[in-house]
């Protein structure tokens, strides 16, 4: 059976578990929960014979012999007692929680689970199946999931540009499910693919990946899919820290940090009163090595991912266009960014690509360089791929094949002949445009948020994009003005 096939079979199920009333994320959850202790116990015995941690009373052969309250009774005291373990095991077993509350359809779900051997299954297939179930659950709007999941044609392209290298760390502050970690992992495999030592190999399993996570449901599924892709060990620790990444500076510097922050401009946290009242309150993080003091929390993370990195690091952030332009704070933290680092490439994104309607975001490239009195930062090479690009979740979702031309130019850069690559990719109608330092300090707040291309829609209408497609960029802009107005109402 193709991974095609197995994703198919177990979402299917679904469908079944949704008119009892489990959501899809509640669905996801559980299948985490018994793909993991069916791996275990797959591990536990020959040719394997490893100690997970997990007494037999907890494990999966007592489990699947159980049926009707007996069964629903076993399978909440293994997730109690399994989330009190350390390493990877706790981990998973976070605030475990059953959601199936039919234990006949919790029967159906293990025996399916029971009938494929995961351990003996290859980690792209593993991998594949997991991915697949992921993505059909940020397909699922209305429950939020598709804020932790970062479009992979997208992140595929950024891994692309980024070239990372066996031997080096890798970092997300914010992984969400891991799909930053796991795309550059798959580079690597293939690119060095025959020419990994073993010892590179060993370093790319355990210690090239790290990241943080604050949400533990979304923690366990970013660990489970490390796990099933080959990252990690069953009965290791864990290379997904549960602290806020932005609370301290980092002990560590990476090689490379990929990652794409949580959006939302205020960072809060709930305070409670000696009389037991609740309310949210701005939340300023305190770190003495930050450029600026701000509730920005994309700013925040700017900051922060430059702390991470070492001298010769480099980085690619997903962003909000408020990041460009804000005053105050903003720009101070561009200005630092400008000077500290070689900001030299950013790639302005459509909407219509994110699981979160309406978000307007943009991929900044930089690298991390030793103090000068000099800006390292000498031009920015600007990609525009939203003025006159129309993308819809559903008919047009975005593809790799669409950001080719920029990886491109992107790699154009590396090009000795600077005026050839001027002249191919930097002419009025193009896309790729490059803006000097003294350009951009001399811009009102030394804002990044460039646009030269003419909407196209705005003069002529035979340019609009086809009905339906409009349609859904309709209906996505209201949904997203509908978010947008709850939150207003929310912080009231």
């Amino acid at each position: 059976m193709t991974s095609q096939e197995i994703v198919a079979k177990v979402w299917s199920f679904c469908h079944v578990l949704r008119d009892a009333g489990v959501s899809y994320g509640d669905y996801l959850e559980q299948l985490t929960y018994l793909i993991f202790l069916k791996m275990a116990d797959e591990y536990s015995k020959p040719p394997y014979k490893r100690d997970i941690g997990i007494p037999d009373e907890l494990g999966w052969d007592n489990l699947k012999k159980q049926r009707g309250a007996e069964l629903e009774a076993r399978y909440i005291k293994s997730l109690r007692e399994l989330g009190q373990q350390q390493g990877m095991l706790g981990q998973i077993f976070t605030k475990a929680q059953n959601k199936i509350q039919d234990p006949a359809m919790l029967s159906r779900v293990i025996d399916m689970i029971d009938k494929e051997s995961w351990a003996q299954m290859g980690s792209k297939v593993k991998g594949d199946i997991y991915e697949g179930i992921l993505e059909k659950n940020a397909e699922d709007t209305k429950s939020g999931a598709g804020q932790y999941f970062t479009p992979r044609p997208l992140i595929k392209t950024i891994v692309e540009c980024m070239n990372p290298e066996p031997g080096k760390v890798i970092s997300d502050p914010a992984c969400g499910t891991g799909g930053f970690l796991l795309a550059a992992y798959d580079f690597i495999v293939d690119r060095y693919k025959g020419k990994l030592d073993k010892t590179q190999k060993e370093f790319l399993k355990n210690g090239a990946f790290t990241g943080n996570e604050i949400v533990p449901n979304t923690r366990r599924l970013c660990l489970m899919n490390l796990l099933l892709h080959g990252i990690g060990a069953i009965d290791g620790e864990p290379p997904i820290h549960p602290d806020d990444a932005l609370l301290s500076a980092p002990s560590d510097t990476v090689d490379y940090v990929l990652t794409n922050p949580p959006f939302g401009k205020k960072s809060t946290m709930t305070v409670t009163n000696n009389e037991g009242k609740q309310e949210k309150e701005d939340f300023v993080y305190n770190r003495q090595d930050f450029w600026v003091t701000t509730g920005n929390k994309q700013l925040n993370f700017v900051q922060h991912i430059r702390s991470m990195l070492k001298s010769t690091g480099k980085a690619a952030v997903v962003v909000p266009d408020n990041v460009l332009f804000e005053g105050g704070g903003g720009e101070t933290v561009r200005k630092e960014l400008l000077k500290t680092t070689n900001l030299h490439t950013i790639l302005r994104l459509p909407t219509g690509i994110f699981y979160a309607h309406g978000v307007k975001a943009n991929v900044i490239f930089f690298e991390n360089k030793e103090a000068s009195k000099k800006p390292w930062t000498k031009d920015i090479w600007f990609y525009d791929y939203r003025t006159n690009v129309h993308h819809t979740l559903k008919r047009k979702p975005l593809r790799y094949g669409d950001l080719l031309p920029f990886i491109e130019c992107y790699k154009a850069q590396d090009k000795h002949n600077l005026e050839h690559t001027w002249a191919e990719y930097s002419n009025p109608e193009g896309r790729f445009r490059k803006y000097t330092y003294d350009e951009i300090m001399s811009r009102d707040k030394t804002s990044l948020d460039i646009f030269w291309l003419k909407d196209a829609s705005l003069a002529d209408l035979d340019n609009l994009p086809e009905p339906e497609v409009l349609a859904e960029e309709i209906v996505e802009s209201i949904e997203a003005s509908l978010v947008n107005f709850k939150n207003v109402l929310s912080a009231l």
